[in-house]
C-alpha cells in the first residue's frame, strides 16, 4: 500500500513539473527551442500541445522554411483531432501563402478532402457538398497529373450519389404528401439530370402510381389523359425491366388503369 501511494505520488510530480515546464516554455522568448519542442509534441501525435506552440510560432516564422512547416504541421493537427472545417482553413492558407511548396499539391488536396468530410447526410442541407465538388474540381483542373486523380474522381461520385439520393427522396415526398404534379414533375426532372441513375427502374413504377393516384384525384376532363400516361409508364417497366420486382404490382396498376378508362366517355 505504501509501495503504491509513493509511485502515485511520484506520477503526481512528474505531471505537475511537466506542466511548469510546458507553461514556462511557453513564456519563453526562445523560439528555436518552441519549435523543436513543438515539432516533437506533434510527431508524438500530441496536437493540443503541438498547437498551443504552433499557434505562438505563426508570426515569428512566416514566410520562412520553419513557417511553411508550421503551417502545414497546424493543418494537420486540426485534421488529426477531427475539426475539418478549421483544418481545411489552414490547409487553404499554406496553400495560398507556399504556392511553389512541394507540400503544396498535398495540402491542396487535403483542404477539398476536408470539405468533402464536412459534407453531411442527404437528408440535410447540402451547401459544404457543392463547395466540396468545387474544390474537387478545382483540384483536378490545377493538378490534372496528380496520383490523387482517381481517388479525387472517386470521392466526386460518392458526393454526387448524395445530391441524386437527396433529389430521389424529394420526389417521393412530393408523392407522400399527395402533390402529384409537383412529384411528376420531379421525377422527370431527375430523370434528365441523372440519365445513369441507379434510380430509374424505381423512378418508372413511382411514376405510374403517382399517375393513376393523380388521375383519381382529377377533375372528369384530365382523367383520361393521366390514366394513359399511368399505361404508358406501366408498359415502360414491363419493356425495360421484364425481371423487376415490381412487375406484378404494374402489371395491377395497369388492368385497373384499363379499366377506368373503359368508364370515361
Amino acid at each position: 500500500m505504501k509501495n503504491r501511494l509513493l509511485i502515485l505520488s511520484l506520477l503526481a510530480f512528474m505531471a505537475f513539473t511537466s506542466c511548469n515546464d510546458f507553461n514556462r516554455l511557453v513564456k519563453s522568448t526562445d523560439n528555436e527551442m518552441k519549435y523543436e519542442v513543438a515539432v516533437d509534441y506533434y510527431e508524438r501525435g500530441d496536437y493540443n500541445h503541438a498547437l498551443q506552440l504552433f499557434d505562438l510560432l505563426q508570426a515569428s516564422f512566416r514566410n520562412t522554411p520553419k513557417g511553411e512547416s508550421i503551417t502545414y504541421k497546424t493543418a494537420l493537427c486540426y485534421y488529426h483531432q477531427d475539426d475539418y472545417e478549421i483544418a481545411g482553413y489552414y490547409f487553404n492558407r499554406f496553400v495560398q501563402t507556399y504556392p511553389f511548396s512541394r507540400d503544396a499539391e498535398k495540402a491542396a488536396f487535403m483542404q477539398a478532402y476536408c470539405s468533402y468530410l464536412l459534407s453531411p447526410e442527404p437528408g440535410l442541407d447540402q451547401t459544404n457538398t457543392f463547395n466540396a465538388i468545387k474544390q474537387l474540381n478545382s483540384f483536378a483542373e490545377r493538378y490534372p497529373n496528380s496520383d490523387s486523380l482517381n481517388r479525387v474522381n472517386q470521392l466526386l461520385t460518392n458526393l454526387n450519389d448524395k445530391l441524386e439520393e437527396k433529389d430521389y427522396n424529394i420526389c417521393r415526398l412530393f408523392y407522400r404528401m399527395e402533390n402529384y404534379s409537383a412529384a411528376i414533375t420531379s421525377f422527370e426532372n431527375m430523370l434528365k439530370k441523372y440519365p445513369t441513375t441507379t434510380h430509374r427502374e424505381e423512378i418508372i413504377f413511382d411514376m405510374a402510381k403517382t399517375y393513376f393516384d393523380y388521375a383519381e384525384n382529377s377533375v372528369a376532363e384530365k382523367q383520361r389523359e393521366r390514366y394513359e400516361s399511368c399505361i404508358e409508364q406501366c408498359n415502360a417497366l414491363t419493356y425495360l425491366y421484364p425481371e423487376s420486382k415490381h412487375i406484378n404490382d404494374v402489371q395491377n396498376i395497369a388492368t385497373k388503369a384499363r379499366k377506368k378508362l373503359e368508364n370515361i366517355k
